[in-house]
């Protein structure tokens, strides 16, 4: 009676709980052999925009590793480069399409937290975005150089955000990009942010990293889910051999793979 019970609620979750696509355990073959081949590169491995890496920030998405401001930056302009690429996106956009967005560099949180606003000339990062005209604004976020997360400010959903894959740092987050949203408002719209309606949001089922190393990866995929609108995560623990290869290639080829 007790197994009936069980199998009868576990088909009613099933049905009100919408199946999620679940990610690939390896790339194909021929794009895996790719990636093996990136890997033995040396020098200047890519570029893209602004950004380079080489054969050693390149190692750094091997297993085990912790992902450098290089790969990140080189992550993140490639994600910004499909946003400003997508003629018809906008705020209306389901998910899976590249939103408006704009992705501050690894450096502009350190800047923040360590001078503030006016020292740091952040003003001057903006002077020729409207960030109010975004849907998300994406920073990643380092943690005393030892942990990586995902802070957004979400136009759309009036939300400032933190995606932790270790589910600690979320206060400082929401701090800091609240006064930074302000400052920067009344900078360039001359009056105070209006926070009515805004919320603080960490979700309790963003995905949680099962070692020390991994967490560069996860802010990476975060901010990518991000930038397309997707109000959830399909990646856990198990994916990140995958992800760590596929990143590879997208640095390697200098553009995010669209499977």
């Amino acid at each position: 009676m007790q197994i009936s019970e069980r199998v009868k609620d576990e088909a009613i979750e099933s049905r009100l709980r919408p199946s999620r696509p679940s990610l690939p355990s390896e790339l194909p073959s021929q794009d895996d052999a790719v990636v093996s081949n990136i890997l033995k590169k040396r020098g200047i491995v890519a570029k893209f925009a602004r950004e380079q890496v080489t054969d050693q920030d390149v190692d750094r998405l091997r297993p085990g590793q912790w992902l450098n401001d290089e790969l990140i930056n080189f992550y993140g302009a490639m994600i910004l480069a499909r946003s400003d690429g997508c003629k018809e996106n906008s705020s209306t956009n389901g998910q899976g399409t590249p939103l408006n967005v704009h992705f501050f560099s690894t450096f502009f949180w350190t800047k923040l937290t360590k001078e503030g606003y006016e020292k740091a000339r952040l003003a001057k990062w903006t002077k020729k975005i409207d960030i109010f005209s975004k849907d998300v604004i994406l920073i990643p976020v380092n943690h005393n150089n030892a942990h990586w997360t995902a802070g957004a400010i979400n136009f759309r959903k009036k939300r400032v955000e933190s995606y932790d894959s270790m589910g600690m740092a979320k206060e400082q987050v929401f701090k800091q990009l609240r006064a930074y949203l302000d400052a920067e408002h009344r900078n360039k719209k001359k009056k105070e942010f209006d926070f009515t309606g805004w919320e603080n949001w960490a979700p309790n089922d963003t995905p949680q990293q099962e070692n020390g190393y991994d967490c560069g990866v996860f802010t990476c995929q975060f901010l990518q889910a991000l930038s397309q609108g997707q109000d959830y995560f399909i990646f856990t623990q198990k994916d990140m051999p995958y992800l760590r290869r596929r990143m590879i290639w997208e640095i390697g080829n200098a553009r995010l793979r669209d499977d």
